[in-house]
């Protein structure tokens, strides 16, 4: 497995794998990985013959009070874990090497990111949007994979490739939770024992709402009584991030709430009934 930090390095090696025949598989992540990114990373080792996994703490998709320094790093334990799953690349570079001093030019998805986490975390979903743009040219993948739990930022990746034409397979993979339900996060590790046994609250909630004992507002209460802050439960259309309409296919009941400091997104897809 090759380790590479330098973005020309990357995608000199990315055209050249192309030039073979050869299909390429992207999966970005911030590092910290856990069973949950290992399964992005296998899935796009069944998709593809070369699989590169991005490993960057992108700093212009963080807030100014936001936890970008105290992010989680531990790349020789991520390290270990890409080899062990298969992956051909680690691309690793500074965020010097990613963003001039006088950048100026950014990529904007405005119709999808503008609600839940987009609404609560301004700019949060440009600088996804810029940074996935960037290493799409970078590592010229021909199927990038990316987490369900991550629901809208999955949608919005996914409109910026219809509409700007980036000739690219997205794939998004089922969210993997842990034995307690707990949907599987980075952001964990920050949680007391305390708060994670709390936290189960969500996933509680959410199962429910998929076997029908609760709507919105039992979802709603279930979470407000047990977390510190309630950022927003949502029952909406899959595709569109709207209302749902005699026409949906599939609804989204999505949370976002904290537990102390923490706040941790989850989400589980409903099949509607016709």
């Amino acid at each position: 497995m090759r380790i590479i930090h330098d973005p020309v390095e990357l995608q000199t090696l990315a055209l050249s794998v192309r030039r073979t025949g050869k299909r390429i598989g992207l999966v970005p992540t911030m590092g910290f990985l856990h069973e949950g990114h290992l399964s992005l990373i296998d899935e796009a080792k069944k998709r593809s013959d070369f699989v590169i996994v991005s490993i960057f703490v992108n700093p212009v998709q963080f807030g100014p009070n936001e936890d970008l320094d105290k992010y989680p790093r531990d790349f020789e334990h991520d390290r270990a874990l890409c080899e062990e799953h298969g992956a051909d690349v680690i691309f690793a570079p500074a965020p010097d090497a990613m963003y001039a001093p006088d950048r100026s030019v950014w990529v904007e998805e405005t119709k999808l990111s503008r609600g839940l986490c987009g609404a609560l975390r301004p700019g949060h979903f440009r600088g996804v949007t810029t940074v996935v743009a960037k290493l799409f040219l970078l590592a010229q993948p021909d199927v990038a994979v990316f987490g369900q739990k991550d629901a809208q930022q999955a949608l919005v990746i996914r409109r910026m490739v219809r509409d700007l034409n980036f000739p690219i397979e997205i794939v998004t993979a089922p969210l993997v939770r842990d034995t307690d339900g707990v949907a599987l996060s980075s952001r964990n590790k920050y949680l007391s024992p305390a708060d994670r046994e709390r936290a189960k609250v969500l996933s509680r909630s959410l199962f429910a709402a998929q076997r029908g004992e609760l709507d919105a507002d039992g979802v709603r209460k279930a979470i407000a009584g047990t977390a510190d802050k309630v950022d927003y439960v949502v029952w909406l259309d899959a595709d569109t991030l709207e209302e749902p309409t005699e026409n949906t296919r599939e609804i989204l009941v999505a949370v976002a709430a904290y537990f102390g400091t923490t706040r941790l997104i989850d989400n589980v897809l409903i099949q509607e009934k016709k």
